[in-house]
């Protein structure tokens, strides 16, 4: 297992100085003293070039082969790209650790992602060969994107157990609602970087600066000294003294909290998805992106109180209550006729969207033992870029042959599908503690 850097200046107080947060300090106050005062902002932009990379691809492939068709192969290339390799990335993380991994990542996606800018602009015809060569190499780009916010949330975790065990449930869902926030406010941040950069300067600007930012700032979230605190099955099979025993992981129980970020990713795709047409009929479909931001607000706002939860509210039931707001709120999709309407009815969906996410993560951290908890996250992380494709893809389907309105149909149905996983995530959890 790596070795901690006792001599930075930055934490210290972080990963593992062994003292406990002052009482007096606020629940998010905590978390600098845990992790160090670089810690957080360097999270949340080191994630920023995953949120550009998608929108980044569908404009410049778009602009560039003048084919809408073409730019969404290309954008969902990215995105099986990353839904494969992000449980991938962190099974191997979990196996060598985070620094090695992120680094290698770092550097071939920066890599991959130069070349897709130069092979768009090189391609002169879009022939099916050189489609598919396109197409190749942003699979690569999705295939190696790191994935900064599923291990960040392992840091917290392996950070938490050098506390007392009284502490470190609050910790970590301070820890969590934080990290749900950082990952609505990049959702949010990403696309409207890409549109202005590319409307602004050029459509290749956005994914050169994304390059750029993935080398320098996952590399340097590689190398922080909160990543000694997470340690890895190796080092566990060798005998590490000091590292708790490597336990078998509960599959079955790991794909309900996989599936409830299916839904997820399916009620993000759909509803933005439907939302673009819904502008399209209302207004203009260039003001789909600032009217979904509206939602990622409030959730991100939302996403923030569930530090302050009780503990007594357990994570199962939470799952279940703001799961079945969001299904209640989804059925306000169907309502406005106009886009004032619209914004009002994102504010109010968003507020339990933000909170669900952070409890199914915090479900997650709850069902996979320490050694598997990488391959967790991010399974959970690839479970909402795979089901954003899905949403996208029906919702899609659905707004062209039937209208905006059949296609808010999806959002609420994957909205349903979360409330019953709840139930059973319920179930599953009580019988566990039986």
């Amino acid at each position: 297992m790596t070795t901690r850097n006792s001599t930075s200046t930055d934490t210290a107080n972080a990963p593992g100085a062994g003292a406990a947060p002052a009482k007096q300090v606020g629940r998010y106050g905590m978390l600098p003293r845990l992790a160090g005062n670089s810690y957080i902002p360097l999270g949340l932009f080191a994630r920023v070039p995953l949120a550009m990379l998608t929108i980044g691809v569908l404009t410049l492939v778009t602009a560039v082969s003048t084919s809408y068709a073409i730019g969404g192969f290309a954008a969902g290339s990215v995105g099986v790209g990353a839904a494969i390799g992000s449980p991938l990335l962190g099974y191997l993380a979990d196996r060598l650790g985070q620094k090695p991994v992120l680094i290698v990542a770092a550097v071939a996606n920066a890599l991959i992602v130069g070349a897709a800018v130069v092979l768009v602009y090189a391609t002169e015809q879009f022939t099916p060969a050189a489609t598919w060569a396109v197409l190749g190499t942003t699979f690569l780009a999705g295939l190696t994107s790191p994935q900064v916010g599923p291990l960040s949330r392992v840091r917290w975790m392996a950070l938490s157990r050098k506390l007392p065990r009284e502490q470190r449930g609050a910790v970590v869902d301070t820890a969590l609602s934080l990290e749900g926030t950082a990952d609505e406010v990049t959702f949010v941040l990403g696309p409207a970087l890409v549109g202005l950069l590319a409307s602004l300067v050029a459509p290749w600007l956005p994914l050169v600066l994304a390059a750029g930012m993935t080398l320098v700032l996952v590399t340097l979230f590689a190398i922080h000294p909160t990543q000694a605190a997470v340690g890895t099955r190796r080092a566990a099979s060798s005998g590490n003294a000091g590292y708790v025993p490597e336990e078998s992981v509960n599959w079955f129980k790991v794909a309900v909290p996989v599936a409830g970020m299916l839904c997820m990713g399916t009620f993000f795709g759909s509803s933005q998805t439907a939302l673009t047409a819904f502008t399209g009929v209302h207004g203009s479909v260039d003001q789909a992106g600032l009217m979904y931001a509206a939602m990622g607000a409030s959730s991100a706002i939302a996403a923030l109180s569930v530090a302050y939860w009780p503990a007594s509210f357990t994570h199962a039931w939470r799952w279940v209550l703001t799961a079945a707001l969001m299904a209640a709120a989804s059925a306000a999709f169907f309502l406005p006729g106009n886009l004032g309407a619209m914004i009002v009815v994102l504010l109010v969906v968003g507020v339990p969207v933000g909170p669900t996410m952070v409890t199914i993560f915090s479900v997650g951290s709850v069902i996979a033992p320490p050694q598997w908890m990488g391959t967790v996250m991010t399974a959970l992380a690839s479970g909402i870029v795979a089901g954003t494709a899905l949403g996208s893809s029906i919702a899609g389907s659905l707004a062209q042959s039937a209208g905006y309105q059949v296609a808010f149909i999806v959002p609420a149905a994957s909205a349903g599908a979360l409330l019953l996983l709840g139930i059973v995530t319920a179930v599953v959890l009580r019988r566990a503690r039986a």
